[in-house]
């Protein structure tokens, strides 16, 4: 579109006034209600009472854990058996490519049946698997250490109970399933129960020793792999393995063999001063939530690495062992959440170190997966307000006009190519990604390029930044033309509602013969999740908003929204749900979404990691997609219990919006401290005072007034469950503008408010 055309368009539009209200397709940030209060979106709530129980009822059939330490280069994992999983190639290979697998098991019994597998608290990854044998039970326990002068080395200590009347005597045997040749020998000490230990060691060019155990150990092939048989001494029923992970040599680590409880306890001390926040930050949410909170920053910080000396958040320990900008923006922003504002902001700086030449990023979705450049702009303005320090945004603003160039480039190249894309004046063919594979018409990529533009027009108009016209123009192009795209683009629902399909009616996978293989409606709708909150790119009233509420509401099978991702069929990507979550606490349906929250967690392992997508319970299938610990998940654990007490949008904070019955029943405290938003450092609290009465208190510190986003009100739910209602408030007035809306001035940085049972 020429220029001069271009601004006569935007005119026609209505556009030409503020970003904050220039048009039918901004977002204003608004309640869901009309000029008079009325609710109109989406469908009332339907009323869900009661408990929402964690108990991972659909959680997947197999799962590995992280036991590592923070930041650590051996990735250790050990799966549901209490197998340790070794030498996995990283990026592109498949799920279960590691090279090795070590498991325990006995002479006529090679591998035991699962019975339970835990971690010793959400905070301490010390992992025991219990299995059953015919003859025994068996107890693993699989931990870390990383002791002065003998380096890093995993640890599994091997517990066996005979039955009673078996009969038969045991012979315990470790199983290293590889393609690799091994040699063992024993050494002699008098120390070990046998007299002897242990060791085995990979052959080839380096003979590097991969395990020591306290007994001798005779090694033969099999179909199984390296079966190692250990020779105990008279009585003995519990062996200690050891597996050196720095290539150090026998002698270095034999001393560890004698003591075992000692190292273990050694493990649990670091984990037991370890903390799941930083700095002033500090979280106190309901037991099970907290369990969740303290093992996704545990995981987070596990699959966390050092490379070129900044920390670099990582999706996860295997396949996804690097960096995905869509998933590192939300894993930065928990990691702030969490309060490490350092490693955040090393974690923004080598996203940024990454930008090509031309202004663009791209990580591991490809050359085509254009919002990775969107997601790098967005981070660069989100860090910089969450942490109310601007430099690193202004010292690399050339490189982020650079960036917008790109984009701009890429649209205007798309504009007569014969697509969709282009005849809509939107972002070119790409990769939209979460199960739409290939170059393909879509919106993904052009609603990320909006989400990112806005945040960058509005920071580069505080600060009067150079070229900002151009960064503006482009996002006012690009949002509008996206509502005109989206009108023609709808679909209806069997349902009766209409919905935006992510990808475009031209894509000739709409009308493939085989219906199984047309694409699912919902299909990477995350993205549109995304554009509603937090990106609050389109207006409260917008059919797009209601069409996705109530879509994702009719493909919810176990508690989420199922087929949403690669797996099209009879499966759910679990962390996709706390994203609908968040969307359903904007759209104030509180109790949707904490049963949502629920469901994603019970999709969880009991030692508290998700897999990117798995099979339906029901299907009777094992199919798995993604990594495991998978990060972008736990990040959206910690964003969600977050957003539930403290949303921002563009001109208001939103507090207590995720407040539900079974929090008041459970009458206990709910508190976040020092919690960074764009408006500076947050505390908040929300606690009983007696059988009938609750306080709220609210504190905003540690803010830049001059540089950052202006902040008219705060605002927070009048009326609660169980005839909870708001009375009074200190330090502050509280008017009431809107049905059922409570607005407090938001220049007030201190208060308290009062709730009580008026029933």
């Amino acid at each position: 579109m020429e220029k001069k055309n271009r601004r006569k368009f935007l005119k026609e539009f209505g556009i030409a006034g503020s970003l904050i209200a220039f048009g039918k397709y901004i977002g204003k940030g608004g309640p869901l209600s009309d000029d008079d209060g009325r609710e109109f979106l989406p469908q009332a709530e339907s009323k869900i009472k009661g408990e929402f129980p964690v108990d991972f009822q659909y959680a997947p059939s197999f799962w590995q854990s992280t036991y590592c330490f923070p930041d650590d280069p051996y990735k250790s994992l050990v799966g549901k058996n209490g197998e340790l999983l070794y030498g996995h190639p990283g990026l592109e290979a498949e799920l279960d490519a590691f090279a090795h697998r070590v498991w325990v098991g006995l002479k006529n019994e090679v591998k035991g049946q699962y019975v339970e597998q835990k971690l010793e608290a959400p905070e301490i990854p010390i992992i025991t698997t219990k299995l059953h044998f015919a003859d025994a039970e068996v107890l693993l326990t699989s931990f870390a250490t990383n002791r002065k002068g003998e380096g890093r080395v995993d640890n599994l200590l091997v517990e066996f109970s005979p039955k009673v009347d078996s009969g038969r005597s045991l012979l315990p045997l470790i199983v290293i399933g590889s393609k690799s040749e091994f040699k063992s020998r024993n050494e002699d000490d008098s120390r070990f129960a046998g007299k002897q230990a242990g060791s085995v060691s990979l052959e080839g060019d380096k003979h590097s020793l991969f395990m020591v155990v306290d007994c001798p150990v005779d090694m033969e092939k099999s179909s199984e792999g390296r079966i190692c048989t250990l020779n105990p001494g008279a009585g003995q029923q519990i062996f200690f393995a050891r597996f050196p992970q720095e290539g150090q040599s026998f002698d270095k680590v034999k001393d560890g063999l004698i003591e075992p409880r000692q190292l273990m306890a050694e493990a649990r001390a670091f984990w037991q001063a370890w903390k799941p926040f930083d700095g002033n930050v500090n979280w106190q949410v309901k037991a099970e939530h907290q369990a969740f909170l303290t093992a996704c920053a545990r995981n987070i910080l596990q699959s966390r690495e050092i490379k070129n000396g900044k920390k670099l958040f990582q999706v996860g320990p295997t396949v996804y062992r690097g960096l995905w900008f869509i998933d590192g923006t939300f894993i930065l922003e928990a990691a702030r959440y969490m309060g490490y504002d350092k490693e955040a902001q090393e974690g923004l700086e080598a996203m940024w170190d990454l930008q090509n030449e031309d202004g663009a990023f791209f990580a591991g979705a490809g050359k085509h997966h254009w919002k990775d450049t969107a997601a790098a702009l967005y981070s660069l303005v989100r860090q910089a307000d969450l942490a109310q320090n601007w430099d690193f945004l202004l010292a690399t603003w050339t490189d982020a006009h650079k960036a917008v160039m790109f984009l701009k480039n890429l649209r205007q190249k798309a504009i007569n190519d014969g697509t969709s894309n282009g005849k809509y004046g939107l972002l070119p063919r790409g990769f939209g990604d979460s199960g739409i594979g290939g170059i393909r018409s879509e919106f993904t990529n052009t609603i990320w390029a909006v989400i990112a533009l806005k945040e960058l027009v509005n920071v580069s108009q505080r600060f009067g930044l150079p070229r900002r016209e151009e960064v503006k123009d482009l996002y006012r192009d690009l949002l509008v033309l996206f509502g005109q795209a989206a009108e023609e683009e709808m679909r209806s629902y069997p349902k009766g509602f209409k919905y935006l399909p992510m990808l475009m009616k031209e894509d000739p996978a709409w009308s493939d013969p085989d219906v199984r293989k047309r694409p699912q409606p919902q299909v990477a709708q995350l993205y549109l999740s995304h554009a509603i909150y937090p990106g609050i790119i389109l207006q409260k009233d917008d059919p797009i908003i209601s069409g996705h509420i109530e879509l994702m509401k009719a493909v919810t099978q176990e508690d989420i929204p199922a087929e949403t991702g690669w797996l099209a069929h009879d499966a759910v990507w679990p962390y996709n749900a706390p994203m609908v979550a968040q969307v359903y606490l904007w759209a104030k349906m509180p109790e949707l979404a904490r049963k949502t929250f629920a469901g994603f967690l019970n999709h969880a392992s009991p030692l508290y990691a998700w897999r990117e997508e798995q099979s339906l319970l029901a299907s009777h299938l094992n199919e798995y997609i993604g990594d495991m610990p998978h990060n972008w998940a736990s990040a959206e654990c910690v964003r969600f219990l977050r957003h539930s007490m403290i949303m921002e949008e563009d001109e208001k904070l939103r507090l207590i919006e995720g407040i539900v019955e079974e929090d008041l029943l459970a009458k206990k405290p709910i508190r976040i401290e020092y919690t960074p938003t764009r408006w500076g450092r947050v505390s908040l609290s929300f606690e009983p005072l007696d059988d009938k009465t609750w306080s709220m208190k609210y504190k905003r510190e540690n803010f830049d007034q001059k540089h950052m986003p202006k902040l008219t009100y705060v605002e927070f739910p009048r009326h609660l469950p169980l005839k909870i209602q708001f009375i009074k408030i200190a330090g502050a007035t509280a008017g009431s503008a809107e049905l059922g809306r409570m607005l407090v001035d938001g220049q007030v940085t201190s208060w308290e408010a009062t709730f009580r049972n008026v029933g």
